[in-house]
C-alpha cells in the first residue's frame, strides 16, 4: 500500500499532495446547518461549487453524527443519499465520492449507485459487517476512532492514556481489516467524537505519531465545538479557527482535510505546499 495513493474501486486517487473533501449532508439537523443540502438540486448546486472550489472527494452523508443526534431509521438514510450520489456520478464522473455511514446497508447501497469510499466514524464497531462490504467491493475504507453513539459518546471521554490507547485501537483494527484483504485505509483521528477539548488539542499536536502506520491520515475538524468552545462561537463564526487547525494539521501530515468549506481549504494546502517546497 502506497500512503500517497488510494484504489478507488479502480481509479487512483492521488495524495502526493494533500487533498480536500468536501462536505455534502443530507440531513436537517447536522451541527452546521450551511452544510445541509435539502433537495437533490441543492446538492448538485453545492456540489459544483466545491469542485470549482478545489475538491477532489465529496462526503456524502444522511445520518447527522453530532453530538445526541437522533437515530434515523435505515431507509430513510439510503433514501436521502443515494439519489444524491447517483446523480454526482453522472453530472462529475470525474469526482470521488465517499459515504459517510456506519452502516453496511446503506454503504453497500451507496457503492452500488456509484461511490468509491466508505467514511465509518465507528471504526466499524456499531456494524462490523462493513468491513465485509468494503472488502467485497474493494473500496478504500476510513477508519475513524470513536467511541459509542452520537448520544452516548460524550460521556466516553475518559482515557487511560489518550494517544496511546488510540494507537492501539488503529493496531488491532488494521490488522483484522489486512485480514479481510482491505489494504486501502484512511486513519481518521475522530477529533470531537468522545473527546473533549483539551483531548482533541492533543490528539492535534501528536498527529504526526499515527504516520508510523504509513497510511494517510484524515482529518475533520471544521466548524467544530474544539474551535467554538475556546473561542465562544457558534459554527456560522468558525471559519477563521478552522483554517488554523487545517493548517497546523498540513504541517503534522494530513493528507486529506474534510470540511465545509473548500475554498479557504485549498489555499491553506496550496499555500503550505508553497512553503514546504521552497523552505523543506
Amino acid at each position: 500500500m502506497n500512503p500517497l495513493s488510494l484504489n478507488c474501486r479502480g481509479r487512483l486517487l492521488s495524495l502526493e499532495k494533500p487533498c480536500v473533501m468536501g462536505i455534502l449532508n443530507s440531513t436537517n439537523d447536522s451541527f452546521y446547518s450551511q452544510s445541509r443540502v435539502p433537495s437533490l438540486d441543492t446538492a448538485l448546486s453545492v456540489a459544483a461549487q466545491m469542485l470549482k472550489d478545489g475538491a477532489t472527494l465529496l462526503d456524502i452523508g444522511g445520518y447527522s453524527t453530532r453530538p445526541n443526534a437522533e437515530d434515523v431509521p435505515l431507509q430513510a438514510e439510503i433514501d436521502r443519499v443515494c439519489p444524491i450520489i447517483e446523480q454526482l456520478s453522472l453530472n462529475f464522473p470525474h469526482i470521488f465520492l465517499s459515504i459517510d455511514t456506519f452502516r453496511a446497508e446503506v454503504a453497500e447501497a451507496a457503492l452500488r449507485a456509484g461511490a468509491h469510499l466508505i467514511n465509518d466514524i465507528s471504526g466499524g464497531q456499531l456494524d462490523p459487517a462493513i468491513w465485509q462490504i468494503a472488502a467485497k467491493y474493494k473500496a478504500p475504507y476510513v477508519l475513524m476512532h470513536s467511541r459509542g453513539t452520537p448520544k452516548t459518546m460524550m460521556q466516553l471521554t475518559q482515557y487511560e492514556d489518550l494517544v496511546p490507547n488510540i494507537f492501539d485501537f488503529f493496531t488491532e483494527r488494521i490488522q483484522t481489516l489486512h485480514q479481510l484483504g482491505l489494504t486501502d485505509i484512511v486513519l481518521d483521528l475522530g477529533f470531537g467524537f468522545a473527546k473533549d477539548v483539551a483531548q482533541n488539542y492533543q490528539l492535534l499536536a501528536n498527529l504526526n505519531v499515527f504516520k508510523a502506520f504509513h497510511l494517510p491520515i484524515l482529518v475533520g475538524v471544521s466548524r467544530k465545538s474544539m474551535i467554538c468552545k475556546p473561542l465562544q462561537i457558534k459554527p456560522e463564526l468558525a471559519l477563521n479557527g478552522t483554517t488554523v487547525l487545517n493548517t497546523l494539521a498540513l504541517t503534522r501530515g494530513a493528507r486529506i482535510l474534510r470540511v465545509h468549506d473548500v475554498r479557504e481549504a485549498s489555499e491553506a494546502i496550496r499555500l503550505h505546499q508553497l512553503f514546504e517546497e521552497n523552505f523543506p
